[in-house]
Order: C-alpha cells, then structure tokens, then sequence
C-alpha cells in the first residue's frame, strides 16, 4: 500500500511555478532544491519477510540495541503482502546494514491492543529511550476486519511495555512528538472514527489526538492527558491503501502542528498544539493543489519549510510555512503509490524515506 501529505496556502502564481522545472529544480533558499541524488540505502525486509515499510524516524540517542543515527522502519504487511498484518521494526545504519529491532507478538502484548498488531506509519524514538509504534491491525488484510488497535511502548532493546488504547485512539495512522526532560507529547492522526461502518463512502470524522506523557527515568511513561486538537478531516476505506484520511504530522518550532489532510489534497494548520485544550477543526489551509497530489508522509526541514510524500506520484514537495510550494523533487520513478514516511537525515543533509514499490529504504542527497 501507499501514501500521502504538505501544508499553507498562498498565492496562485506560486502553485503555478512550483509545477515549472527550473523552479523545481532550483534550489531558491528551498531545502530539497538543491538535493539531486537518490540513493538505496537498504532493504527494509526483515527475516519474516514482512513487506510495506511505513514508518520512519531517526535514533536520538545510543541505548540498549538503539545506536544514534540509525534509522527504524516498521512494516505494515507480513510475508503474504496483507495489510494491517506487519509485526516488525526493523533498524538501519545510515551504511545500509539491517538488523531487527523488534517483532510484536499481538498474544503477548503487555496490555490491550483491540485486534492486535499491524504497524502503521505512527512511529517515534525519544531521547529517554523509549520507542513508540502504532497498531491498526486486519486479520485478513482487509478493511472489513480492521480495529482499533493501540501505540505500543518498548524500551531501547525492543521489548513491549505497555500499551495505550481505548479513548481517542481510534486507527492510530501516524504520529509525531514533543519532548523534554520528564515529559513528551504525542501527536496522533486516528482513521478509524466510522471508517468502516460508512464503508466505502467517506465521513468527517478523521482526527488529530494530543497525548501527553509524564516520562521518569526508571519508570514506564505514564499518560496524563488526551485531548482531540484536530477532527472533521475526511477519510475512508480502500481497497488498495485499506484506509485513507489524515496521515503525515510534523510540528515547527512555533508549535504549529501540519496535518497531511490526503483525501483533501491540502496540508493544513493546527496552532498552539502543544497547549491548546480543544479542536481546531481541520486546521487552516497552508496549501492546496499545485504540486501536491495526494500528501501522505510530513515532516519539517531545516530550514522551517514542510516536506510532504504524494500518494499519487513519486514526488517530494517543500512547501514554505506560507504556503509557497518552493521545490519539487522526483524520488520514485515508479510513481504513484510508492512513498509514504519521510524524515531529514541525521546531518541535516538530507531525507530518508521508505519506498512501498521496492521494500526499500532510501535517500535524496
């Protein structure tokens, strides 16, 4: 399966010269304009041969198995290519070696996870350690047996936790967090609020779900509060990406949140996500159109400007908090349906991102 994203709207002209190669390819103080390489770094396919990576983030910190600088990977589908069934988180140096980092076993989660495992795109590292994955898992690969699910805690050796389920998470689709010493906030977009009863048409009903965490050292995470910053965004079932709604987030140092709303073909603005205490809605529009089709993976450059994945060709856009559409990047020659998690490099050089049609983990540099 595949995936989707980008973020404010500004002005028609823009738009327009954003689709115009030598702005695209130029780099105008844009971060991917002047990146032109692309490169495998690895496959993401584990010894169980679990397929579709999704996920994607960086390591912070060495600890336990965890080495700063790697990059993990969860999938989503197992041997058998069936969505919602994946079970792996895979770790990579930035050299391309492979080992695994962990392998979910739904029947002996530490706590409940409503249908089990399927790792989704919600992945984080944080610094103390703690490594937190999302589950929306099918039992047939299928929409129709897809539930709940839950993000799933382990520590820096790879081994569950705990759980966190029920509430406002719903389809956890993917995440991204705040931290600090003690505490981190957890950013979540969920796709399962009447996804499946309405199936196949689309309902408002798509959210974005603040969780926050007390982190002592010694001591598990402990949730404190959840509360719905973002809701009404579109989403549905499909038959080839099992569910579409909101996907990549990515939080700028102003505290705004940007929500890769796909079905709406936009990226939209969530303010004062860190503190604000109820829903924005679906957010401000930043941009819409133009280059971007179909946003799925987000993530923040540099330099401040999103970068978002399009589910419906094998591009990179970067986007200006503004909303200028500032470059434009071919990664996946295969086009539509290839891409999905995208994060920046850990020498600020460069993206990661995994490729669906090659089971692979990749770099423009």
């Amino acid at each position: 399966m595949k995936g989707y994203l980008v973020r404010f709207s500004m002005i028609f002209l823009v738009f327009a010269l954003a689709l115009i190669p030598s702005v695209a390819n130029a780099s105008n103080g844009s971060f991917i304009g002047s990146l032109n390489k692309v490169d495998v770094v690895s496959s993401t396919v584990p010894s169980n041969g679990d397929v579709n990576p999704y996920g994607i983030v960086v390591v912070p910190v060495s600890m336990g198995k965890l080495v700063k600088g790697n990059i993990l990977v969860s999938n989503f589908n197992n041997s058998n290519n069936l969505q919602g069934t994946g079970t792996t988180i895979v770790e990579i140096t930035p050299k391309g070696q492979l080992k695994l980092f962990a392998q979910l076993d739904a029947a002996k989660l530490p706590g409940s996870c409503p249908g089990g495992v399927g790792l989704t795109t919600a992945l984080v590292a944080l610094h103390s350690g703690w490594v937190i994955v999302g589950s929306l898992p099918t039992t047939d690969g299928t929409s129709a047996t897809a539930q709940a699910g839950c993000l799933i805690v382990l520590n820096a050796w790879g081994r569950p936790v705990e759980t966190f389920s029920g509430g406002l998470i719903n389809g956890p689709w993917d995440m991204t967090a705040a931290e600090g010493k003690d505490w981190a906030a957890l950013f979540v977009t969920n796709v399962l609020n009447g996804t499946i009863v309405a199936s196949p048409d689309t309902v408002n009903k798509g959210t974005v779900v603040r969780i926050n965490l007390e982190i002592e050292k010694g001591e598990k995470p402990k949730v404190t509060s959840s509360t719905v910053i973002g809701s009404g965004f579109q989403e549905r079932t499909d038959p080839a990406a099992l569910v579409i709604g909101p996907t990549g987030v990515g939080l700028d140092e102003k505290g705004t949140l940007f929500v890769a709303d796909t079905l709406s073909n936009r990226i939209a603005a969530i303010p004062n996500a860190l503190n604000r205490m109820n829903t924005a809605g679906t957010g401000k529009t930043v941009a819409a159109g133009g280059a971007i089709n179909g946003p799925l993976g987000l993530t923040i450059a540099p330099n401040g400007d999103i970068l978002e994945a399009n589910a419906g060709d094998g591009n990179l856009v970067e986007i200006t908090p503004k909303g200028a559409q500032v470059a434009v990047k071919t990664v996946e020659a295969a086009g539509a349906g290839s891409l999905f998690g995208l994060t920046i490099t850990s020498n600020n050089r460069g993206v990661y991102f995994v490729d669906d049609a090659t089971n692979a983990l990749s770099v423009l540099h």
